[in-house]
């Protein structure tokens, strides 16, 4: 399982991070952009994408591959 993803804001738009890294990953004009590029680096390493507001509060998350409500069966 890979590191979460999050998508923050950034001085030079929005940016898609992975968690532990200094640097954002990938900075985008918008947020949306920030949030494919965040899903595509999550689906690679199955884990959890973070969307963040403007105001810095996780607004929105998504599990791509790691789903801790899914039963093993």
């Amino acid at each position: 399982m890979g590191k979460d993803v999050h998508v923050v804001k950034h001085p030079k738009g929005w940016a898609a991070k992975v968690a532990g890294n200094q640097k954002a990953t990938k900075v985008t004009a918008t947020q949306k952009e920030a949030e494919k590029v965040a899903i595509k680096i999550a689906t690679n390493q199955k884990s959890e994408v973070l969307i963040h507001g403007r105001d810095g509060k996780i607004r929105d998350k998504n599990s791509y591959g790691n789903d801790p409500r899914k039963s093993k069966g």
